[in-house]
């Protein structure tokens, strides 16, 4: 439940527009809701941190997955979902019909609020990267920001992302989205000032250990100002951006 939500029903309460009967209804839900025994909603969040509660599609049954959108969309016009497979999808969207599925970035979720900040700008070594580094950039758009996507820019053409340095460099925060060696990362801390968030994927032939190598690259990566996410972990990324974009934007 929004901030504005909650002042707007004690106002009405205040001005005996509704009952303080039908007030604690819309309330009693709230912070916490618990789910028959499978969840706890923490309906809270969004005062919290800017954001509702995202649900964690893999692992869940289709009846949870769908019973908690069902939940969070009641009190929250933003809604997500990540690591939806298209199967699980398919079985779940006659019951979520006013739901949308991104099939490259597996992000289920209602957008009834667009972004308006721009600042953040998602780069990808390879187009093999793009999936982790569309669950990067979906993330960000439903935290409110406006998002730029530079892919296939690697290190083994490092002409193509020069052509774009003017783009970067205007960026308040860049997620690198980086397999194989991980070495996108350090190229780009090199030339900016804003933060860079690096995301190491599991794409690499079998030396890359499905992204470790990637991942101990970018931890140790000589530039100033990179910092390093989970393996895949482009929703971790996108969170981190959109904060770091929104404080800038004040």
């Amino acid at each position: 439940m929004e901030e504005n939500q909650i002042k707007k029903l004690l106002a009405s309460i205040a001005q005996g527009e509704i009952s303080a009967e039908d007030g604690y209804k819309k309330l009693r839900n709230y912070p916490f809701e618990s789910v028959e025994g499978f969840a706890v909603l923490d309906h809270q969040r969004e005062m919290r941190t800017g954001f509702p509660e995202v649900i964690f599609g893999q692992g869940k049954t289709d009846d949870q997955i769908v019973e908690i959108f069902l939940r969070l969309k009641a009190k929250n016009p933003n809604v997500m979902a990540s690591r939806i497979s298209a199967e699980v999808y398919a079985r779940i969207k006659d019951r979520l019909p006013f739901a949308v599925y991104d099939s490259m970035s597996r992000i289920l979720y209602t957008k009834e609020k667009d972004g308006s900040i721009p600042g953040i700008t998602v780069v990808t070594a390879g187009t093999g990267d793009i999936p982790v580094a569309e669950e990067a950039a979906l993330t960000c758009e439903l935290m409110g920001n406006k998002v730029q996507r530079i892919y296939d820019v690697g290190v083994s053409g490092l002409h193509r992302l020069i052509h774009r340095l003017d783009d970067v460099q205007q960026s308040n925060v860049i997620i690198v989205v980086a397999g194989m060696e991980g070495a996108l990362a350090s190229v780009v801390g090199g030339l900016v000032q804003c933060p860079v968030i690096a995301v190491p994927t599991s794409i690499g032939y079998g030396a890359s250990f499905h992204g470790l190598a990637a991942l101990l690259a970018m931890l140790n990566s000589c530039a100033s100002g990179v910092a390093v996410v989970n393996i895949d972990n482009g929703f971790g990324a996108g969170c981190m951006a959109s904060r770091i974009n929104q404080l800038a934007g004040r």
